[in-house]
């Protein structure tokens, strides 16, 4: 069966116009099939121009079909939901940040291991890897402190 893209708007073919001429190529590129499409072109032919999978270039017709320009859109979950709020990270930063012997603790500097440990210790979590606490660190800007001799605080 042969796939086309259903009659355009005078709108919609004005939108992907200006896509088609878009600085960003994935867009220019969903915008270039579907213009394709609606001037006649077959999948196998839009496939030889584009140099795509003839999977993705249905999947960008059918969506089309369906939802208009906003079909073409990609929206991104953005990954997994985060399984710290934002206070827990504040607090895990603090920690971080402390000194250990002023909490009363018989080392001097942090590791991630012991940051993990302390966090789970002090009811900040429930519990948390010392990858997890890397990352936390690392995204407050943390990772890079370092102390007078050079380690990581």
């Amino acid at each position: 069966m042969v796939l086309y893209v259903r009659e355009l708007t005078e709108g919609e073919e004005k939108q992907l116009q200006s896509w088609s001429r878009y600085n960003d190529p994935v867009m220019r590129h969903r915008a270039q099939v579907i213009l394709l499409s609606s001037q006649g072109y077959r999948v196998p032919e839009i496939v030889s121009l584009v140099k795509s999978h003839p999977a993705n270039l249905r999947k960008w017709i059918h969506r089309f079909n369906e939802r208009g320009c906003e079909g073409l859109r990609t929206v991104h979950s953005g990954g997994p939901r985060r399984r710290f709020s934002a206070q827990q990270r504040v607090e895990i930063v603090r920690l971080a940040e402390m000194k250990p012997r002023a909490l009363g603790l018989n080392y001097t500097r942090w590791t991630l291991h012991k940051l993990a440990q302390q966090a789970a210790k002090r009811g900040i979590v429930d519990g948390i890897s010392h990858e997890c606490v890397r990352l936390i660190l690392r995204e407050a800007d943390c990772d890079h402190k370092r102390s007078e001799n050079g380690h990581r605080a």
